[in-house]
């Protein structure tokens, strides 16, 4: 069966055969970037830069940079063609040069490739692969499950919800708090993705990455051809511009690390969420007519936020090839060429589930009355911690023991603390608090600290609210850190 022929039902990667295949809208924004015929093509574009600085510097013949421009825009590379070539020649990056080589006088054709090795071309352009998809496709996106997560927390700022720590009641908060910690762990993560992208490095320094060939013809500098290069595309060496012959693999590891604990945190909301959808809670919930269960037609089950669990579950042990990565024996073997192929495949599931995670968040619905019963439900055993503080405040040196002796107490009688306290033989102890913290503790909805001011606040601070010091338009902010692309231009030395 012919390559063209194959259908998403060939493929046996469920990311081709069912998020990235047949979703149209996530397939066009990722193709460009991730693909492998994106993989071909920017490559393609770091030896077009190598092709213009070799110009710039009186080595190739004058116009050879403008001539493969233009032989490219007349007949492009395909990767269809690249492919084709590597299968006669039994190398990926050979094969390119040779299919831009075709496309050259052959008094120019010579100094395609000149100087560099492999991973110059191949390190280089996964460094732009990523920078590239990180501003203009995943801080994007980011970016809208921020904007989603912050309206529902500015709208249920004040919305008392019941807290729950070990799966059980504890204290008070608001539904905008609890979605606040998201809202910030998120922002703080999305910074780190735009930092580790703009900290990805490209190399052009050679075999062993020590400028060996380069020194032949700039021996007193022989790393201002790698600078130079890499200048045209945004990019630069490491900090020592010393290398071997792959560029320093922490830069992309930093990048997963800051991709992989991004994900944990949609896992972590994903997991919220769909608890607080359990049937005897019920505190979010869909409005969908999808089909819930092949047997039972009430079903409505929470699949949106399992999937972004699941896809994380796929995704976090792909960390571990990355630290594996790291290692390559010497200058180099080919014991990462292999796995760090599916590098790209780490991405890509971690942006479907970022869009995922927006869709999901965008089809909930807040069930007051069900916050309401569940704080109702709650709100008897609520009142602990803030009698044994007010007490204590009272200046008893044993107030915790009070608190947890009335909360044994009513157990064992089958009656609420609240009432109790409520109760002419709970007054006693209500009478030795101060005044002004009796209301406070005989109404649990009072407990609540600083849960709506500081929902606000975090929203302020990662989204508008100028005045308090906040991250104004906070993609602008995060995408002013990655270099643009360069334009045609700056490849062909004009």
């Amino acid at each position: 069966m012919a390559t063209r022929d194959l259908s998403p039902f060939d493929f046996i990667s469920p990311l081709d055969a069912r998020y990235y295949g047949p979703e149209e809208k996530f397939f066009a924004a990722v193709h460009p970037y991730l693909s492998e015929a994106a993989t071909i093509l920017y490559q393609l574009r770091v030896q077009q830069a190598l092709l213009a600085e070799l110009e710039a510097g009186g080595i190739a013949p004058r116009g050879t940079a403008r001539a493969l421009a233009a032989a490219l825009a007349a007949d492009p590379v395909t990767p269809a063609e690249v492919y084709a070539e590597e299968e006669k020649i039994h190398h990926n990056i050979r094969a390119l040069v040779n299919c831009i080589r075709r496309r050259l006088d052959p008094d120019a054709q010579g100094y395609v490739h000149l100087f560099v090795t492999s991973n110059d071309v191949m390190d280089t352009a996964r460094a732009l692969q990523l920078r590239d998809f990180t501003r203009d496709v995943l801080l994007p996106d980011l970016h809208e499950l921020m904007a989603v997560l912050v309206g529902v927390t500015r709208q249920h700022a004040d919305t008392v919800q019941i807290g729950r720590t070990h799966g059980r009641h504890a204290v008070p908060l608001t539904l905008g708090y609890w979605l606040a910690n998201y809202v910030d762990r998120l922002g703080q993560r999305m910074e780190r993705i735009a930092e580790a992208a703009a900290e990805l490095r490209g190399k052009v320094s050679g075999a062993v990455g020590a400028h060996n060939a380069f020194a032949l013809r700039w021996p007193d500098d022989p790393a201002a051809f790698e600078r130079q290069v890499l200048a045209r595309l945004g990019l630069r060496p490491s900090a020592g511009a010393v290398s071997t012959q792959v560029v320093q693999p922490e830069f992309v590891t930093d990048f997963a690390h800051a991709l992989v604990s991004t994900f944990s945190v949609l896992a972590n909301l994903a997991d919220d969420y769909r608890h607080l959808m359990r049937s005897e809670i019920e505190e979010v919930g869909e409005k969908t007519r999808r089909v819930g269960s092949s047997t039972m037609p009430h079903k409505i089950n929470p699949k949106n936020f399992e999937n972004v669990k699941s896809l994380w579950k796929a995704a976090v042990p792909r960390m571990t090839t990355v630290y594996m990565d790291q290692i390559s024996e010497h200058q180099r073997d080919l014991t990462n060429s292999a796995s760090s192929r599916f590098f790209n495949e780490l991405v890509a599931i971690f942006a479907y589930a970022v869009r995922r995670t927006s869709q999901a968040v965008r089809g909930t619905v807040v069930s007051v009355p069900a916050l309401e019963r569940n704080f109702e439900a709650g709100r008897q055993w609520t009142v602990a911690e803030p009698l044994y503080i007010a007490l204590a405040l009272a200046g008893e040196k044993d107030a915790y023991e009070i608190s947890k002796r009335l909360a044994e107490l009513c157990r064992d009688r089958e009656i609420g603390l609240l009432d109790y306290l409520l109760s002419d033989e709970g007054s006693e102890v209500v009478e030795r608090l101060p005044p002004e913290l009796r209301r406070v503790v005989l109404d649990p909805r009072l407990y609540v600290g600083d849960s709506a001011s500081r929902a606000r606040l975090v929203c302020d601070l990662w989204w508008g609210g100028e005045g308090a010091g906040g991250r104004v338009n906070p993609l602008a902010r995060l995408t002013d850190t990655l270099a643009r692309p360069v334009d045609e231009g700056a490849l062909i030395g004009r």
